[in-house]
């Protein structure tokens, strides 16, 4: 299977995210689930937050809708020895077919429901339809810092609608969620996820400058370090431990 530029930006990365892994595993500890407690890691991507998860004791379904992304989800679960549900397919209709769940980790996904670009309110909706009462939603995306620039907006919300941080926690709650914990990356963190993604892509490309996807990978690279860039003072990530 040939790759992209997620595959090869993201093996590099602990979490596919501007969070770091330290962040998400003591947001899931303050849930307080018992071992054995199911949980589901929407757009899994390289695995790693599902696999800390098995580690802590859950037992994890991870979704991811890229086959690319899902193939290195599979290497990483594998060299981890941990036992993952990987399924490969769209979030709505893997998790319409599961039994509700404990909890539900949804960091940075793409058409949660599958109504192409929800609001934060309906994503977040539909996911609370799959929970058991009282079950846990740890949700993360990019957050509006500052209102941006229309062209920002537009590119980067492409594939995906967001918000500022009050945005985010007035579509919990009108979801049907308790806003339990939230926090927004430091900018620190934020520019490291950057960085470590784009150095990945440009090493891959120094080592690869012939390769079929070599055109693409960069093409990716230069599109979302130009975005990166462009939207720096405006463009955060927030994670949200919510309650149903």
């Amino acid at each position: 299977m040939s790759t992209t530029y997620n595959r090869i930006a993201y093996e590099a990365l602990d979490v596919c995210n501007g969070v770091e892994m330290a962040t998400v595993e003591a947001a899931i500890a303050r849930t307080g689930l018992s071992v054995g407690a199911t949980a589901a890691d929407v757009g899994t991507g390289n695995a790693g937050v599902a696999i800390a998860m098995a580690r802590a004791g859950l037992r994890v379904t991870a979704i991811e809708y890229d086959p690319v992304m899902a193939e290195l989800a599979a290497e990483r679960i594998a060299a981890a020895g941990v036992e993952v549900d990987l399924k490969v397919g769209a979030a709505d209709q893997v998790l319409a077919g599961a039994k509700l769940l404990d909890l539900i980790v949804a960091l940075g996904t793409t058409n949660v429901n599958g109504e192409g670009k929800p609001t934060p309110e309906a994503a977040m909706g539909f996911l609370k339809t799959r929970l058991g009462s009282g079950g846990w939603l740890l949700w993360g995306d990019l957050v509006w810092l500052a209102e941006p620039p229309g062209p920002l907006r537009q590119i980067t919300e492409a594939v995906n609608l967001y918000t500022d941080d009050a945005g985010w926690r007035a579509a919990a709650q009108g979801a049907g969620f308790e806003v339990v914990w939230s926090e927004v990356s430091s900018q620190t963190v934020f520019d490291a996820y950057v960085a470590g993604a784009d150095g990945a892509a440009r090493a891959w490309l120094d080592s690869h400058p012939d390769a079929p996807e070599a055109d693409a990978v960069r093409g990716n690279a230069d599109r979302v370090k130009m975005i990166m860039e462009f939207g720096r003072p405006f463009i955060g990530f927030g994670l949200y431990l919510l309650r149903a």
